[in-house]
């Protein structure tokens, strides 16, 4: 690749001291030489630093969100001993992340699961990877939008803007309200281009990280018993039941599941970072370490420190009610106030990573009017047209919660499946590459060595095996209210059979026959003589 500027002096002639071109590491490769070899020219501006990406992985998983919004569902079904389902998941989707790693200093490139999933395993994985991975993402951006409900009316009554909050809908509709609202201001941000987007979701992920800590010491100092007693209690659930106490913590675990995911986002904004081959794994690993540590920790000691470990309100008001109970009202306000920014933050990096994804998924005409949806906007130097949409899709899903509450939460837990399916797709050709042979890391950058192999296997067993945990039919997590339905307690089944099989064969009679990399967004052959043809040797098309 020919990084040489041809307007300036010939940089190799005697004498010559040249100063090498932004982006040139000090091993001679270049941070846009993955685009070069997927077949791509740089658009997007590098302005991203370490801190950027790990502020971008780590808002995505959100601990502050994930926990508040999750800790009741996890007592629920499991009792506090449910606990241990946290460094369960997170041992699994360690060997996940370890993988993405791999990809990620080989391929650091926009839509990386899209893009990972097309090197590994064909243009077809690809695409069907990338659609589920998108889907869910919309769907997320709307879920975690309603966790200002579940926060603001408790810190003041004077957010709860539609009725009193005991109508029949004023939570579901308050919700949809405060949750366009969100959106609308991640929409806004995210389209005026990725700067504005870092430095605000890294002033919120410092601030999350700075009350997290503050969390565990204040919950620390309030301690009432040990963790022999709170991490096996498990309020006799499961007795009577075929699996026993078992079954019940194999629900109680989606709470852990619904949590740690989305660190693949530190790569997905590789083409906007400096040397993203060297530090988007990295990125990864911190992101979902730091998440584990926290979010354990203060799990922990609430369970530790919350007055009463048999109140019913454990099971309603989760953390929120730990919080205000345990610090009292004063204190306790201050953190639900940071939860509410880590809010904001994940909002902001999951519209992030849906919009680097549709944008990959574009660029290579692998979706409808492609060429609108892959437009780099000269002045924001961002994709602005996939920001909107993906906003008003948001937004769209959200109004199914205001008479629909069942049928979304359905939604919501099908996208987490569907995530952790995209990840198969990653992983699954990445194994049968490994088997063949045919897969090696870039020498010099993140690689497992020996032990990629088992911990590949691993990664692949762990995510069949959650996958199947999260969509099998309970009644209590697809049908928990009102009478019992067929297709809602099936509804991971139906759902992901509708948008998989649906949005496939759309792609395979349709927008098979017009995918290529867009004239647009292709790399110039000539000026990068030694670049690799596209993956699996098929030559560009316009469409």
């Amino acid at each position: 690749m020919s990084h040489s500027n041809p307007t300036g002096p010939d940089p190799t002639g005697p004498g010559a001291t040249s100063t090498p071109p932004p982006g040139t590491r000090a091993d001679g490769t270049h941070d846009d030489d993955s685009l070069t070899e997927l077949g791509y020219k740089p658009e997007l501006k590098r302005t991203l630093g370490n801190f950027h990406t790990f502020a971008a992985g780590i808002s995505y998983i959100s601990i502050l969100t994930g926990t508040f919004q999750l800790f009741y569902f996890g007592v629920s079904f499991g009792g506090p001993a449910y606990w241990w389902s946290w460094p369960m998941v997170f041992a699994g989707q360690l060997m996940v992340a370890l993988c993405f790693c791999e990809l990620a200093a080989r391929y650091p490139v926009a839509g990386s699961v899209y893009n990972w999933a097309k090197s590994m395993g064909g243009p077809h994985i690809g695409w069907l990877g990338g659609w589920m991975m998108m889907t869910a993402t919309m769907v997320t951006l709307s879920a975690v939008a309603l966790a200002y409900q579940i926060t603001l009316p408790q810190i003041d009554s004077g957010f709860q803007f539609v009725g009193d909050g005991t109508g029949k809908n004023d939570a579901a509709a308050n919700a949809v309200l405060l949750g366009t609202v969100l959106i609308l201001f991640s929409t806004l941000v995210n389209a005026f281009g990725v700067q504005l987007m870092a430095r605000i979701n890294s002033a919120g992920v410092f601030i999350e990280l700075i009350a997290a800590v503050g969390l565990i010491i204040f919950l620390a100092a309030h301690i009432t018993r040990g963790p022999s007693t709170a991490l096996t209690d498990t309020y006799g659930l499961g007795e009577g039941q075929t699996l026993g106490y078992f079954g019940a913590f194999l629900t109680a675990s989606l709470a852990s599941a619904y949590v740690m995911y989305g660190f693949d986002t530190a790569s997905s904004l590789g083409e906007e970072s400096h040397n993203p081959s060297h530090n988007a794994p990295r990125a990864i690993l911190r992101a979902l370490i730091a998440s584990f540590i926290i979010g354990g920790l203060i799990l922990l000691f609430a369970l530790l420190a919350v007055p009463d470990l048999a109140a019913k309100e454990l099971s309603t008001g989760g953390l929120q009610y730990v919080v205000l109970e345990t610090l009292g009202s004063t204190v306790g306000e201050i953190f639900l106030w940071c939860v509410v920014i880590a809010i904001t933050v994940c909002v902001l990096a999951v519209q992030a990573a849906g919009i680097r994804l549709m944008f990959a998924m574009a660029r290579d005409n692998n979706l409808p009017a492609g060429s609108v949806l892959a437009r780099v906007s000269p002045r924001f130097q961002t994709p602005v047209v996939p920001a909107v949409v993906i906003g008003v899709v948001g937004v769209v899903i959200l109004v199914i919660n205001v008479n629909q509450p069942q049928i979304f939460s359905v939604i919501t837990s099908i996208a987490i499946i569907m995530i952790y399916l995209a990840y198969l797709m990653v992983t699954t050709p990445m194994l049968i590459r490994r088997l063949r042979g045919t897969w090696k890391p870039v020498a010099g950058n993140f690689s497992l060595g020996r032990f990629g192999l088992p911990i590949n296997i691993v990664a692949v067993l762990w995510g069949a095996a959650m996958s199947l945990n999260l969509a099998w039919p309970r009644a209590e997590v697809y049908n928990a209210t009102g009478a019992q339905h067929w297709y809602l307690r099936w509804g991971a089944f139906v759902f992901i059979g509708i948008v998989g099989l649906g949005g496939f064969a759309y792609y395979w009679f349709v927008q098979r026959h017009k995918t290529g990399v867009l004239e647009s967004h292709r790399t110039e052959v000539h000026d990068h003589p030694t670049a690799p043809a596209p993956p699996h040797g098929r030559p560009p098309r316009t469409p």
